[in-house]
């Protein structure tokens, strides 16, 4: 009766507390999302693995039942190269028969688990159980994806962000914000001040832009995307006005800045200040700002002014101009 194994059995895992712990949307591979159990670094994943006979009386011989944890980073563009950085086995049962519904329990004890989830362009980091059922022709799997968050506690020291952007003899601009790093919740504040303008400024807008990196060197793709895009001036300004920014982050499908993950992949943010003149040229700068996520759940005041610094610049840079509107390169 091998050959009748895949249809007559069901495999279900369920979790200890699955019923009070959080879940959380996360993105698979058709683009859709699906809710996943959320679990942290070193939290125990532990429960209950049950097989069902779907017709009573049936008896299956097998090869042994397995329990993996396991953590993957997947490379769209090379699907043949997923690296599995966490990978921990549990034998449920060695080789024998199935002749009645049976449980078995299984428990990874404080499982490491160094990275968040990210489904993004071009790659995928997941976590997820499997359970097989060895077969002497065909396998028997059933695989049950989790979450994993990251926490990170607020950074001792973070600075603000004041930088001088101009054209020669044209544009002199200076810009502020009130820190570098951010937690997923954070409110972006700071002010723009117009120097000198001896262009013609139709608008001006600010962008989160994300910037996805996989590979390295020379086979490095980048994938860039726009999170957002709202203006922030219409018309024509003149010299010493200052125009506020405020945006709200938790509005918006965000992760936490990753750096080389695994020497895989890395995810940056960057906030790109964009003007465009009467001619419709663009005129833009970029500076890179690091997400985290919060650990600590706790109100936050946002000032009602803008807290400026007497901190000197960081240094002046020139806007690129470019007269196509439909392309931006940024000078980092």
């Amino acid at each position: 009766m091998s050959f009748l194994f895949g249809p007559t059995v069901d495999i279900d895992i369920i979790l200890n507390g699955q019923e009070a712990r959080k879940m959380v949307e996360m993105k698979v591979d058709d683009g859709k999302k699906e809710s996943c159990y959320l679990y942290y670094d070193g939290e125990t994943v532990a429960g209950k693995v049950n097989l069902t006979l779907r017709r009573p009386g049936t008896k299956i011989d097998h090869q042994g039942i397995k329990i993996e944890f396991i953590g993957q980073i997947e490379l769209f563009g090379d699907r043949s190269n997923r690296h599995e950085f966490t990978s921990l086995v549990r034998e449920l049962a060695r080789t024998g028969e199935l002749s009645q519904n049976t449980s078995y329990d299984f428990e990874f004890v404080q499982v490491e688990k160094p990275y968040e989830s990210y489904a993004g362009t071009n790659v995928c980091l997941q976590y997820f159980l499997r359970v097989t059922v060895v077969k002497r022709l065909s396998n028997l799997v059933k695989e049950l994806p989790l979450a994993v968050h990251t926490l990170a506690r607020y950074p001792e020291t973070n600075s603000s962000i004041k930088m001088e952007v101009g054209i020669e003899d044209c544009l002199h601009i200076e810009f502020e914000y009130n820190k570098s790093k951010y937690h997923l919740r954070d409110v972006v504040v700071g002010k723009i001040y117009f120097l000198l303008v001896r262009i013609k400024i139709k608008h001006m807008e600010i962008q989160i832009n994300r910037k996805e990196t996989t590979g390295s060197g020379p086979n490095a793709l980048n994938e860039n995307e726009t999170i957002t895009k709202y203006e922030i001036m219409d018309g024509l300004p003149v010299r010493g006005e200052s125009i506020p920014i405020r945006l709200f982050l938790s509005g918006y499908d965000l992760t936490p800045t990753m750096r080389d993950v695994n020497k895989k992949f890395s995810v940056r943010y960057y906030i790109n200040l964009v003007l465009v003149d009467e001619e419709d040229r663009r005129y833009f700068k970029q500076q890179e700002i690091t997400l985290f996520r919060k650990a600590e759940k706790q109100k936050r005041t946002v000032p009602n002014s803008f807290p400026f610094k007497s901190s000197s610049p960081q240094g002046t840079n020139i806007l690129t101009n470019t007269s196509d509107a439909s392309e931006e390169k940024s000078d980092d």
